[in-house]
């Protein structure tokens, strides 16, 4: 028997049960295939083969990973093509004449699946989760997925998987055909038995590889998804390069698993593939905190919400389902049974929708104590202010709170736009404050700013951060900064979007441009969507201190004087009937643009798709280098993310830092020079040099 193989920096294992010949990869975190890892599988392999003791072989993991698939760090990169490739180690586990079986435990994703799939069996825990989750990262399974999922499980099956791109347990695949084997426990015990009884045999199980589909079925069911795809899909490249790598299927193996090779290869270094990769590593960054402010978080286990409306009940169910307390404080009885009702529909909702357990929504809600009380402060190791975005409304709440949450709880305002370090001179203790800015739905909706005070303890902001990795949110750090980083960055592309309104174009041309570069909504849907009342209150509370020389677009105020407001009215920019939007604005709307255009002297002109994106994306990257260098968001990346996340800016163009990053640096400063001219007095240049660094 040889000795336990070894590499360097990696523990892994190979020991004989009893003729069978156990690899188990252990590659911390997740077993990552490294180049490291994929040359010891290969080496195992030859020694397991190489050993007449050796009856058959089973590839294992551990508690936490089979593997996770492929070494995002070297996607791009010279590693990731140096040999053993992974189809090469593919090829070494297809070309084996003794018995593999993967025994899959903790998750199995990407080349990790791609891996247990070329085995000759699967024997897997019930718990496992498997996944081919290349998609997110703007790629297909480049390694044979394509080929070998549609093979074991068929076409509309397969693409499920690849195109949700979601991890799903073992025991929702059982009855699949991906598993010889679903146990309980001891599936390496499991594995083993199945190569026993294979080795016994004397005949090798029949190749994945050796099965042939049918290739008409193949077409109408390839087809047939195809025709599924949304518009956002199908304005990625990954999803159609997806579906024709599994119309291969309909070849022999060698040809689909060539086909799928040379797409795969196109989109590595595709611009789309790049922005997610990049979006990917912005992610993880955001979550870390500079060194001056890094800190042990605080420990939280009981939150209390005060204020039960929309906003404050959205934070209240954001906590339950993390497994917090949860005490919802509101004024009066009205107000409190309106906020628990909230909390208890959503429950109940996602019961009957089957997205949650009975049990498990019964044991959040129970978690939730109603109150009026504010004296039950003091049970909170965080509070969090949910309340009407008033500065004095929230300066008296704060004063109530200061009265009675405990010493050294976390004190939390859900702000919008205001000051923090006024709101915190409320108090008695502004070292404990900071800004949690939820976005709404705030159970739906991923992103947190996490907002820095002038006073704000590195412990406070460690524990603002660690809430949103709780929350399952993702959190990043802002300064104190009229909007923080994303209202910051929509304000100056909404305004941009309104002086377009005046050069020339149509509200649903503008719209209509950005949802086909990828934005989830165009800003006039979305102002729609919101209430136009929202925007119009906080501009007359301006009106006193605008300079009369900027440049102010009155459409959205000459809207909501004719009782406009949006979809909640029946009509905003657009029109709504029974809820839906008319394709197209109205005479009404026309004709306001049209006096707003006369009125500063602007003989419109039509604007293309083009021109529109450009200017929205040049007034965001404009805005991102002065909040760089003002010091509100601690990287350039940050700005990214917060857009990606909170404002539907297309993933897969990265965000308005990548997309400036990508531009001739000259043409940017052309035309940044020319927003600025046409914006006229009052509009700052930011300085591009180190956003674009």
């Amino acid at each position: 028997m040889p000795g336990p193989l070894f590499l360097s920096q990696t523990m892994t294992f190979y020991a004989l049960q009893d003729g069978i010949a156990v690899i188990t990869l252990h590659h911390p975190p997740v077993n990552s295939l490294s180049h490291g890892l994929r040359s010891f599988i290969v080496q195992a392999l030859d020694a397991a083969e190489a050993d007449p003791t050796v009856r058959g072989i089973v590839l294992t993991g551990n508690d936490k990973a089979f593997s996770a698939g492929a070494d995002v760090a070297e996607l791009g990169t010279p590693a990731q093509l140096a040999e053993p490739i992974l189809l090469t180690v593919l090829a070494r586990v297809a070309a084996c004449r003794k018995p593999v079986v993967a025994a899959l435990s903790g998750v199995a994703l990407g080349g990790g699946l791609e891996l247990a799939m070329t085995c000759h069996g699967r024997v897997a825990l019930a718990s496992a989760k498997v996944g081919l989750p290349e998609i997110h990262l703007g790629l297909i399974p480049g390694s044979t997925g394509t080929q070998l999922l549609p093979r074991l499980v068929g076409v509309p099956k397969a693409l499920g998987m690849m195109l949700t791109g979601q991890p799903q347990t073992a025991q929702a695949w059982a009855d699949s055909g991906l598993f010889d084997r679903v146990v309980p426990d001891d599936v390496v015990g499991a594995a083993c038995a199945l190569a026993r009884e294979w080795a016994d045999s004397g005949a090798l199980p029949a190749s994945t590889r050796e099965r042939t589909l049918d290739s008409t079925a193949v077409a109408e069911q390839v087809a047939a998804e195809r025709a599924k795809l949304s518009a956002r899909q199908r304005l990625q490249p990954a999803y159609g390069a997806l579906m024709d790598a599994v119309a291969g299927c309909a070849l022999p193996f060698a040809e689909g698993a060539k086909r799928e090779r040379e797409l795969f290869l196109q989109l590595v270094s595709s611009q789309a593939a790049q922005a997610l990769r990049y979006q990917f590593q912005a992610e993880r960054e955001a979550t870390k905190l500079p060194p001056d402010v890094q800190a042990t978080p605080r420990p939280v286990r009981t939150v209390t919400v005060i204020g039960a409306g929309t906003m404050g009940a959205g934070i209240a169910i954001c906590a339950l389902d993390a497994g917090l307390d949860v005490l919802l404080l509101e004024q009066n009885d009205e107000a409190l049974a309106r906020g628990q009702q909230r909390v208890s529909e959503h429950y109940s909702g996602r019961v009957a929708a089957g997205k949650m357990q009975p049990a498990v929504a019964a044991a959040a809600q129970s978690r939730l104590t109603p109150t009026l009380d504010w004296t039950q402060l003091a049970r909170a190791d965080l509070v969090i202010e949910a309340v009407f975005e008033d500065l004095a409304v929230k300066q008296a709440v704060f004063q109530q709170i200061d009265t009675h949450a405990r010493p050294g709880a976390v004190l939390a305002t859900n702000t919008s736009y205001l000051d923090i370090d006024q709101i915190a001179q409320a108090t008695s203790r502004p070292q404990d404050v900071l800004g949690l800015h939820f976005f709404s739905p705030a159970n739906v909706m991923k992103l947190l700013e996490v907002v820095r005070g002038a006073k704000t303890a590195p412990d406070v902001l460690a524990t603002g951060m660690a809430l949103g990795k709780t929350l399952k949110k993702m959190p990043v750090l802002c300064g104190n900064a009229f909007g923080f980083i994303g209202n910051r960055i929509y304000n100056a592309y909404r305004n941009q979007c309104e002086f377009m309104l005046e050069d020339g174009a149509w509200p649903e041309d503008v719209d209509n441009a950005l949802t086909g570069m990828g934005f989830a909504m165009g800003p006039f849907a979305v102002a729609d969507l919101s209430g136009l009342d929202i925007a119009w209150r906080m501009r007359k509370a301006q009106a006193a201190t605008r300079d009369p020389r900027v440049r102010y677009v009155s459409i959205l105020d000459r809207l909501c004087e004719l009782g406009r407001l949006g979809r909640k009215t029946g009509a905003g920019y657009y029109s709504y009937t029974n809820g839906r939007q008319a394709p197209t604005t109205d005479a009404t709307v026309r004709g306001i643009i049209e006096q707003a255009s006369a009125a500063r002297g602007i003989t419109r002109q039509p604007l293309s798709a083009e021109q529109i994106c450009r200017r929205a994306l040049l007034a965001m990257v404009n805005e991102a280098a002065l909040l760089l260098a003002e010091g509100v968001a601690a990287r350039a990346s940050d700005i990214d993310v917060v857009l990606v996340q909170g404002y539907g800016f297309p993933r897969w163009e990265g965000g308005p830092v990548f997309w400036a990053r990508q531009q001739d640096r000259a043409a940017l400063e052309r035309d940044l020079q020319a927003l600025a001219q046409a914006a006229g007095f009052g509009f700052r240049l930011g300085d591009l040099d180190t956003l674009l660094a």
